[in-house]
């Protein structure tokens, strides 16, 4: 019988060291994506003075989207449909790791406006 951190042989720090290393790749990839987007929309979104604003904006709508693609995969597993398990496990897999991020750069945003507000003027 496995103790509290461990299921089945796998306790709970592996499983941690494994979610970081899938943030970190997935961190590597985006950059990758960036280095490899054409100039124009990066300067086309700098020029149009949206800024951080839309990229938010843009983030936000792809976890969003990223989240109902989850949805549409499990909802189709559970109806029977021909969908692959790991399939559906790595669709939510996706959205609650993008979820993670977005809530941890939400919690970051909070913090640093609250520590620009307490600032003596």
């Amino acid at each position: 019988m496995s103790g509290i951190g461990g299921v089945g042989g796998i306790d709970a720090n592996r499983i941690m060291s494994m979610r970081a290393q899938i943030l970190e790749r997935n961190q590597a990839l985006s950059k990758a994506a960036e280095v490899g987007a054409p100039a124009e929309t990066t300067t086309s979104t700098s020029k149009a003075g949206g800024g951080f604003g839309d990229a938010l904006k843009d983030a936000l709508k792809s976890v969003n989207e990223t989240q109902n693609a989850a949805g549409r995969v499990s909802d189709s597993y559970e109806r029977g449909e021909n969908v692959d398990v790991a399939q559906v496990m790595l669709s939510r897999q996706k959205a609650s790791i993008s979820f993670e991020a977005t809530l941890q750069v939400r919690n970051k945003l909070l913090s640093a406006y609250k520590d620009i507000m307490s600032m003596p003027v």
